[in-house]
């Protein structure tokens, strides 16, 4: 006779159908790939090892998310992954020395102030018309991806996942400080890249 665990064990492993897991969810998952990492081909290849360990793991899935909500944790973890890759120490160096060049573009040198030419000036977004807030949307990835690496790993932590600041220092291995200076700076250049590139 089977104990009430061996039955949801059971009613667990009949729920998930890794048959259906590419027609049910791979183009979401490529899409929440490409927004975090703009590379077609490591979103893909994300996806690909997303599916993979989900296989690997189905004896762990415990039935109290949905397949998706599940699958989407493992594909963060992987883009997690990514970021830790990208922040390694000798990467901050050169993100943090091109992210200093790319700062005296908009920057006054001596005080940080925006230059006259790049001083902050209304978007324009009001309007909210599709195709512009689509035009707007393409900018901003553009904008995103022209972070350091480690930058937009720390922005898009911290703006698009919703993750607490400690998990990020956790996780990315930068201490407090360093972590609201990398934000403060990421905001800076993502609005200076909006003003010169949207308006």
């Amino acid at each position: 006779m089977q104990s009430e665990k061996d039955k949801s064990d059971v009613q667990i492993a009949n729920s998930i159908d890794p048959h259906n897991w590419v027609s049910k969810y791979a183009d979401y998952l490529y899409t929440y790939a490409i927004s975090r990492i703009d590379d077609e081909e490591l979103a893909r290849d994300l996806v690909q090892e997303t599916f993979l360990a989900a296989l690997e793991r189905m004896d762990k899935f415990e039935g109290r998310s949905s397949e998706n909500t599940w699958l989407t944790a493992i594909l963060k973890n992987k883009i997690v992954d990514v970021y830790r890759k990208k922040s390694s120490l000798s990467a901050r160096v050169t993100d943090l020395l091109q992210a200093e060049q790319e700062q005296q573009d908009f920057f006054e040198p001596g005080d940080g102030h925006w230059k006259v030419t790049h001083r902050p000036r209304l978007f324009g977004i009001e309007d909210q018309h599709p195709m512009v807030n689509k035009e707007f949307m393409q900018i901003l990835q553009k904008c995103l991806h022209r972070l350091p690496g480690l930058w937009l790993a720390v922005f898009t932590m911290k703006h698009m996942e919703d993750q607490p600041t400690e998990a990020i220092c956790s996780e990315l291995k930068v201490t407090p400080s360093n972590f609201w200076v990398i934000i403060h700076r990421a905001k800076l250049n993502l609005r200076a890249c909006l003003q010169k590139n949207w308006i």
